[in-house]
Formats: C-alpha cells, structure tokens, sequence
C-alpha cells in the first residue's frame, strides 16, 4: 500500500508542476504532448491524425478536442493529405513550431528539478523499476 501511496502522490505533484508551466504558455499538459510529437516528427512537422493518437495512446475523440483547441489557438492546421486525397495531415504552423520550441528546453528544465532529489544513477535505478513495472501490468 505505502508504494502504490507514493506513485499516486508523485503523479499527483509531477503532474500538477508539469502542467503548471504549461498553462503558463496556454497549453494544457496533452496538448504540449500533441506539439511535441508533430516537432518530433521532423520537417515538414506534419502527421496523420491516426498516427498521432497512435502515438499519443488516446481516443480519436480526445484527439480530435485537443486538435479542435490547438487549431483554435494558430499552433496547429489541419491540411490536404497529398499523398492522400480523403486524408488530412495535422502541421505546426509557425506560431506552434515557435512556441514548442520555446518551450521544450523549459519543460527538460522543469523536469529535472522534479527529479533533482535523485542522482543521475538513482534516476536510473527507478526508470528501470518503473518500467518493469509497467511491463508487469500490461501483461496483467
């Protein structure tokens, strides 16, 4: 019970510090993820939808909220497949590629003054147990 206790109060804390600094810069914690894949996909910075809430491991509904918000705020658009006609792709538009790449550094940044209690070998040691733990419960 004490460790499954201190998993829920660490995602409860990590996530609330991870997204604070995204609602600093208008986002919400899945759309920075949305961003950051379609940056990561390299030039053109273009996916899919499929591939991106593959990707992303969500519903093609909350994709489709997340995409509807983002496009709302000019960090996203959605455009003619040209490799298929019934197909969109979803683009970071310069607006988006700007503040992605505004906001990745700050968001490593953030992310290792989260973990700054453990030593880089510490950090290690629990990545590797976290994963195996993961792998675990989807085989469960």
């Amino acid at each position: 019970m004490e460790v499954v206790g201190y998993l829920k109060t660490t995602q409860l804390i990590v996530g609330g510090q991870l997204g604070a600094l995204f609602k600093e810069h208008g986002l919400q914690a899945g759309e920075f993820d949305v961003l950051a894949t379609l940056r990561r996909a390299g030039e053109p910075y273009a996916l899919g939808p499929t591939k991106l809430f593959e990707a992303l491991m969500i519903s093609s509904g909350g994709m489709t909220n997340r995409l509807d918000r983002l496009e709302k705020a000019g960090l996203i658009v959605r455009v003619p497949n040209p490799e298929d006609r019934r197909g969109i792709l979803v683009s970071l538009t310069e607006k988006g590629l700007e503040l992605i790449d505004r906001l990745i550094p700050l968001h490593v940044e953030n992310e290792a003054r989260l973990l700054s209690a453990l030593d880089r070998e510490e950090q290690e040691t629990l990545n590797a147990l976290l994963g195996k733990l993961l792998d675990g419960l989807d085989e469960g």
